[in-house]
C-alpha cells in the first residue's frame, strides 16, 4: 500500500519507480524536473497555485505532474503513484535466502552521478540510497579515458572529492564513499593517477574497450588490473550485454562475453584481495552463472552492485542477490554486507 507523500516527494517517488522499471529517461526527467520546481515553492505559493489551478503556468510542470501535485497536496496518494506501486507489488518477491542477503547489504559499491554519464546529482543518488536503507554508497563515476561517458579528469575528480566531503558532513551518519570506475587500459594499467587512486575509498576496475580481444591478451590485461594494489572490485568482468543497446536503426543487439582465462583471473582476485562484482543491471547480469559459480569455488569475495545511473536503479540489487544465492555465494564473502568502517579497512589495505 502506498503511503502519503509531500507533492515533491510523490513526484520523486514516481521518478524512482520509473527508473527502476527502465522507463525512457524523458519520462523520468519530467517528474524529477517538476519535483525540483515544487520543492522551490513556499507553502503559501503552493497553496495559491493549487487553489487557482495555475500550477501548469510554471515552467517544468505539465498536466500529469500538476495532477500529482494537487492530489498529494490534499493528502491523498496520487492515482498515478498508486498504480505504479501496485504494479510492483505484483512482482515475484525474493525467496527467503535471497531476501536475507538483500537485507544484509549495507551499501552499493558501483554507482554513477551526473558528473559522468549518470542522470542525477550526487545528492539525489545519496538520498535515494538512504531511502532504501543503505548506510553508504560508493560514488564511482567514470575515469577520463571514457570520454563518451564524460569521464572525470584528475582536476574534476579533485573537485568531486570536495563536494563529497561537504555532503558527508551534511548527510552523516550516511556516508558517500569516494570512488571511481576506472578503465582498465589495454596494457592492464588503470586510467587515473596513482596519487588520486590512493586517496579514494573504492576503486572499481572495468574493461570498456577492445572487448573482442583474443583470450590470452584479455587475460593478461585483467590480471594486471586485478594485481594492482589500488583495485578493490573487478567490474562486470565479461562485458556482456544480454539486452542490447538500441542502435540507430532501432534494433537492439546483445553483446557477447569477452573471452579470458576465468580460473587465472579469479584466482588472482583471491590472491590479491580483489572482489568480483555481481553486476545487477538487467542488461548485464554479469558474470554469467557458470562463471559466478566458478568464482565461488575458487574462493573469491564479491560485491553485489547495481551500476546505477539513476536513483531508482539503486533498487536493482534484488536481481544480484537472487543470482548470488542460486550460485552458492556465502553471505560472509559479500563485502558490502560489512559496515563502512570494516569495508574501508579492507579497501585501504
Amino acid at each position: 500500500m502506498s503511503t502519503a507523500h509531500t507533492p515533491a516527494g510523490a513526484l520523486r517517488r514516481i521518478a524512482f519507480l520509473l527508473e527502476r522499471a527502465r522507463e525512457p529517461s524523458y519520462r523520468v526527467q519530467a517528474f524529477r524536473t517538476a519535483a525540483a520546481v515544487v520543492a522551490g515553492l513556499d507553502d503559501a505559493e503552493l497553496e495559491r497555485r493549487v487553489r487557482t489551478k495555475s500550477l501548469t503556468d510554471l515552467k517544468g510542470i505539465g498536466d500529469k505532474t500538476a495532477t500529482v501535485v494537487v492530489e498529494a497536496h490534499r493528502g491523498d496518494v496520487p492515482a498515478y503513484l498508486q498504480r505504479l506501486e501496485e504494479s510492483y507489488a505484483e512482482l515475484t518477491p525474493l525467496a527467503d535466502e535471497a531476501a536475507a542477503l538483500r537485507a544484509a547489504l549495507k551499501g552499493d559499491l558501483h554507482a554513477h552521478s551526473d558528473w559522468s554519464d549518470g542522470g542525477s546529482p550526487i545528492r539525489d543518488m545519496a538520498e535515494a540510497a538512504m531511502s532504501i536503507g543503505h548506510e553508504y554508497l560508493a560514488l564511482t563515476d567514470h575515469s577520463p579515458r571514457l570520454t563518451v561517458a564524460n569521464g572525470l579528469s584528475p582536476a574534476r575528480l579533485e573537485q568531486q572529492l570536495d563536494v563529497v566531503a561537504a555532503l558527508n558532513e551534511e548527510l552523516a551518519p550516511f556516508r558517500i564513499l569516494t570512488g571511481i570506475e576506472c578503465d582498465i587500459n589495454v596494457d592492464g594499467s588503470l586510467d587515473q593517477t596513482d596519487e588520486l587512486l590512493g586517496r579514494l575509498d573504492v576503486v572499481v576496475a572495468s574493461v570498456h574497450s577492445e572487448l573482442r580481444a583474443p583470450a590470452a591478451q584479455m587475460t593478461e590485461r585483467m590480471l594486471a588490473a586485478v594485481e594492482n594494489p589500488h583495485t578493490d572490485v573487478l567490474g562486470h568482468c565479461t562485458g556482456r550485454l544480454v539486452i542490447g543497446r538500441r542502435q540507430r536503426n532501432g534494433t537492439q543487439r546483445p553483446r557477447p562475453e569477452s573471452e579470458f582465462d576465468a580460473d587465472a583471473v579469479f584466482s588472482a582476485c583471491v590472491a590479491h584481495g580483489t572482489a568480483v562484482e555481481i553486476n545487477s543491471r538487467p542488461e548485464r547480469l554479469d558474470p554469467p552463472r557458470r562463471l559466478l559459480t566458478r568464482a565461488v569455488e575458487l574462493g573469491c569475495d564479491f560485491a553485489i552492485d547495481t551500476d546505477a545511473h539513476a536513483p531508482g536503479q539503486l533498487d536493482w540489487q534484488d536481481a544480484g542477490c537472487a543470482r548470488a544465492v542460486d550460485c552458492g555465494v556465502p553471505t560472509d564473502r559479500v563485502i558490502n554486507t560489512r559496515s563502512a568502517e570494516q569495508l574501508l579497512t579492507r579497501t585501504h589495505r
